[in-house]
């Protein structure tokens, strides 16, 4: 079993994608009140080699050795990947020894203005940074960055960024009902979006309960209003978990652990993942099909947010 290594995990844009984990959980630069992995317990903007170089190589090079190629590699998992110093020494790595493999990251931007930063990702495939705010009091409600982060400094480095990088840049922007759906907001990101000058904009919402209670999802309804309200036509929705299951990489061997686990007891996201020795990533993407498909529930008890079986 890999310490930061998960999957392959089913993913409607990236096909089978092993997923890379640079960061402890839950170590990030924001502390998002959707956020499905948990609060942070380390906000920061600093940058460290808080997962050691060699022990990503080690895990890497066993992986190629023992493994089929995955249709991406991500860098992804527990907090906020560009906060580790040695992200473009692994990129450079698998390039080196796997040039066929397309690498994605999934980063919330935020460090998109150091020209550090900048330079690591170049020789990525495709980008995939977050912007949920772009007025300063909607990030400070939803993202919830440290005092030294500001919202100008965020958006100044995501147009940075895609004026110097020559990959792909899928820009996705979470929509929270109450939060940023309101006109003023709307307005604000759709300039933003202009600014910013991405390949493509991907709608998301709520699938697993966040950190704070009573939030909710915004319909698929909500989120086309949106895009007929933007007019732009690189704005899609990302799909429902349902069309997961018709991905090549989803795997019914890790759905049937999934249920036969929650079976015996209720579980939380953590427990799931210390049983089977999943990532909370990789079982997420499983337990949204399972919800989706009422076989699961959530429940919230004094230890945090379980999931159980539905009893038919």
């Amino acid at each position: 079993m890999y310490k930061h290594l998960f999957g392959p995990v089913p993913s409607r844009r990236l096909g089978m994608s092993l997923g890379v984990d640079l960061v402890p959980k839950k170590v990030c630069s924001l502390n998002c009140v959707y956020c499905e992995v948990g609060r942070t317990t380390t906000l920061t903007i600093d940058r460290k080699e808080y997962i050691k170089y060699n022990e990503v190589i080690e895990e890497l090079t066993n992986y190629f050795n023992n493994n089929p190629d995955p249709d991406y590699i991500t860098f992804s998992g527990y907090g906020e990947p560009t906060l580790n110093i040695r992200i473009g020494d692994i990129i450079q790595f698998i390039k080196q020894n796997k040039p066929g493999i397309p690498i994605a990251i999934l980063t919330n931007g935020t460090l998109l203005y150091d020209k550090k930063v900048r330079a690591e990702l170049m020789n990525a495939d495709v980008v995939l940074p977050s912007l949920d705010a772009a007025t300063e009091k909607v990030f400070l409600k939803i993202n919830r960055p440290p005092k030294t982060l500001t919202l100008d400094k965020y958006i100044q480095g995501l147009i940075t960024f895609r004026k110097e990088f020559t990959g792909k840049m899928w820009l996705e922007i979470f929509i929270l009902p109450d939060y940023n759906d309101n006109e003023k907001e709307l307005i604000a990101l759709k300039k933003a979006i202009l600014k910013i000058k991405p390949d493509s904009v991907q709608l998301n919402t709520l699938d697993r309960p966040g950190i704070k209670d009573n939030l909710r999802s915004a319909t698929k309804e909500e989120l086309q209003k949106i895009i007929d309200f933007w007019k732009l036509d690189y704005v899609e929705i990302i799909s429902a978990p349902l069309e997961r299951k018709d991905i090549r990489s989803y795997r019914k061997d890790a759905e049937t652990a999934i249920i036969e686990t929650i079976a015996r007891r209720p579980c939380t996201l953590d427990d799931l993942s210390k049983i089977l020795g999943l990532h909370v990533h990789e079982i997420n993407k499983y337990l949204d099909v399972l919800e989706a498909e009422s076989k699961i529930e959530v429940v919230k008890l004094k230890r945090g947010i379980f999931y159980q079986l539905i009893n038919k």
